[in-house]
C-alpha cells in the first residue's frame, strides 16, 4: 500500500455472530501485499472459528508505533465506542504499536466499550482464550 489512508472494507453482513472488525497493520510502503493477505486471510479463518461475524476491514500502513496517530486504528475505536463492534481481531500485538507501553491505553479502551482484541496469528490465538484483556 503506498497511501497512508486507512482501507475500510465492508463486509457481507450475516445475522450471525459477534460482530467484530478486522484490524490489518501489516504492510510498509514499497513492500509486497503478501503480509496483508496472510493477515486478512488468518482473520477471516479466525473469525469463522469463533463465531465471530466480521463487519469492516480496516487496513493501515505499518510502521506508526502510536496507534492513535493512525485513522484506521481511529475508525477500529469510534467503532467500539458506537457499539458497532464487541471484538477487534488483530494479527499479533505489534498491529496495535511495537511499543507494549503504548498497547495497553488501547486495551483499556476498548475494554472500557465492551470490545476486547483478539489475536488471530495461531501461536497466540491458543494463548488467554484467543484474545486480549486488560
Amino acid at each position: 500500500m503506498t497511501s497512508t489512508a486507512p482501507q475500510e472494507t465492508p463486509s457481507p453482513l450475516t445475522a450471525d455472530g459477534t460482530p467484530a472488525v478486522l484490524y490489518v497493520c501489516a504492510e510498509r510502503a514499497g513492500s509486497s501485499t503478501l503480509a496483508t493477505e496472510r493477515a486478512t486471510e488468518e482473520g477471516h479463518a479466525f473469525a469463522e472459528k469463533h463465531a465471530l461475524r466480521i463487519v469492516a476491514t480496516i487496513t493501515d500502513p505499518y510502521g506508526e508505533p502510536v496507534p492513535q496517530k493512525r485513522n484506521g486504528w481511529m475508525r477500529v475505536r469510534e467503532m467500539a465506542e458506537c457499539g458497532e463492534v464487541e471484538v477487534a481481531i488483530v494479527r499479533w500485538p505489534n498491529a496495535l504499536s511495537p511499543d507494549h507501553e503504548l498497547r495497553y491505553p488501547e486495551l483499556e479502551h476498548l475494554g472500557k466499550h465492551g470490545c476486547q482484541i483478539r489475536f488471530s496469528w495461531a501461536p497466540l490465538a491458543v494463548m488467554a482464550g484467543a484474545g486480549a484483556t486488560r
